[in-house]
């Protein structure tokens, strides 16, 4: 399976408002909880070794390395500049990442594993809910000290684990009859077998 990535954008004074390319992308896409508590993000809920801090411009290169968890933390950045760093993440980012956007006024989650039809959701979010809603998607470990429940809402199916661990199953079940035939012909067509 393909690496998941997931991309935090912290930008605590921009407003998920206006108009411009990055905000425009994202908004029509994205999955927006407007009754937001602000806060830190990461608040202990993972290893501070297993966070990359990037900026806008390294998203590309972030994302071909594999980076698992990455934070682009805009600090006191306004909507303009919050446009300008969405340009530059949504271009960067492949089909297997998925990004928060953490703004003063909503959390815009976009993506892999987001319902792009979700739209605005009424259901109260806060920021210690970003990171274990990621980590369900994109796979990464979380800490005891993790107190934040995961948004499925936002996501495409509430039982995306479920359905992996079904295909798994299923391949697995394929590649077994396979070997007992002494047949593997989809597998001799990869270099992974």
């Amino acid at each position: 399976m393909a690496e998941k990535k997931a991309l935090i954008i912290a930008a605590p004074n921009a407003e998920l408002t206006g108009s411009g390319p990055g905000l425009d992308k994202l908004l029509k896409k994205a999955a927006l909880f407007t009754s937001y508590t602000a806060g830190d993000a990461i608040d202990g809920a993972v290893e501070e070794s297993a966070i990359t801090h990037l900026q806008a411009a390294e998203t590309e290169a972030a994302v071909e390395k594999g980076v698992s968890l990455g934070l682009i933390n805009l600090g006191t950045a306004d909507a303009a500049a919050l446009d300008a760093a969405l340009v530059a993440v949504l271009e960067g980012a492949d089909r297997k990442t998925v990004i928060a956007v953490a703004a003063k006024n909503g959390l815009a989650l976009y993506g892999a594993g987001i319902n792009g039809k979700a739209g605005k959701l009424e259901r109260p979010a806060s920021a210690k809910d970003i990171v274990p809603t990621l980590a369900y998607i994109a796979d990464f470990a979380i800490t005891g000290d993790c107190t934040g429940a995961i948004l499925y809402q936002a996501l495409k199916s509430p039982n995306l684990k479920l359905e992996e661990i079904g295909k798994l199953k299923e391949a697995l079940v394929r590649m077994e009859g396979a070997l007992a035939r002494d047949n593997r012909e989809p597998w001799d067509k990869h270099d992974c077998a």
